[in-house]
């Protein structure tokens, strides 16, 4: 391939890139200047009206009800729920921001590989790979989160119960877990607890809370509290079990980890093994590497390889992947 071509996909990549990043930062800024103003005007009405009736505005979730991305996209389907994906990542992004960086990598991406190969379909095929990749990390930085959140939970679960013991309120435990643990379960219990506070039915909060966080032992907690506040009980002794049980899943799950160990390596093995192979073939012997590359049935084996490797890997992924 003639330089030429490599320069102007090089050029056009980051042309788009940039102008992106630009975008993305310029509506970032314009929303939380807005944000600002918002702001001062809701605590403007509350020290008007009282806190009764401007609590309802003060504890709205910015990502769904507030109307500072464009309606068209709003409407758009699953926009609510990558919405809720960046808000389980603890992302800060608007969905403008979040469609504004899509766009630009399925368009940079799209134009430098139909540049370079001069293949519509190959540039196709590219654009969809970077149209991807914003979701691809705030899906990943969700999980990870989720993770975290997930590891602090039998330490919060304890504490909310010594909390109880100790005479104090429910509201009281939450309070005591925002400020003694860290991010992310303290922010997602702060949360909680200021939202009570500000007046919202505390079965709406744990329901709000079970939503943000999607994980089975939130929704075990919320169905202990909720049937300890309707008929009462030992919410403490409930607590300690849910907190060793949520520890016992965690030793199960580490020896799950150990025992299929073998079958992720091998699944890395054979992702890497091709690409390796044919690096160092191509190293030891370009001529014989660069037919498969200038013929159109090469272009074809190729891309196919690549397809197939893909499934692979996943596939293998999948099937030592045991989830409970």
């Amino acid at each position: 391939m003639p330089t030429s071509s490599w320069l102007s996909a090089g050029m056009v990549f980051l042309a788009v890139a940039l102008g992106t990043v630009a975008i993305a930062l310029l509506l970032e800024f314009s929303r939380e200047r807005l944000r600002g103003r918002k702001m001062v005007g809701q605590l403007r009405r509350l020290a008007q009206e009282g806190p009764d009736e401007a609590s309802d505005a003060l504890i709205r979730r910015p990502g769904f009800q507030q109307k500072l991305f464009d309606p068209v996209l709003a409407h758009l389907p699953h926009a609510a729920d990558i919405a809720l994906l960046m808000q389980q990542g603890g992302l800060q992004w608007a969905l403008q921001t979040y469609a504004v960086v899509t766009l630009g990598l399925a368009l940079s991406f799209g134009l430098a590989t139909a540049l370079i190969f001069r293949l519509w379909l190959a540039g196709l095929a590219a654009a969809l790979f970077g149209a991807s990749i914003p979701y691809l990390v705030i899906k990943r930085k969700a999980a990870k989160r989720m993770g975290q959140f997930e590891a602090q939970l039998p330490g919060a679960i304890d504490l909310i119960g010594r909390a109880i013991r100790a005479g104090h309120p429910l509201s009281a435990g939450l309070k005591m877990v925002a400020d003694e643990t860290t991010d992310p379960i303290a922010g997602e219990f702060r949360r909680v607890f200021e939202e009570q506070r500000f007046g919202l039915a505390f079965e709406d909060t744990l329901l709000s809370l079970a939503d943000r966080v999607p994980l089975v032992d939130v929704r075990i907690l919320n169905t202990a509290i909720l049937i300890q506040r309707e008929v009462g009980g030992n919410l403490a002794e409930v607590l300690d079990n849910m907190a060793q049980m949520i520890r016992q899943r965690f030793k199960l799950r580490r020896q799950l980890r150990v025992i299929t160990a073998q079958g992720r390596i091998s699944g890395y093995v054979l992702a890497v093994l091709p690409i390796a192979l044919g690096v160092v073939i191509f190293l030891l012997n370009p001529s014989y590497m660069s037919t498969l590359f200038q013929a159109g049935i090469g272009r074809i084996l190729v891309a196919g390889a690549i397809v197939l490797q893909i499934l692979g890997y996943f596939w293998i992924r999948k099937i030592v992947d045991i989830d409970f």
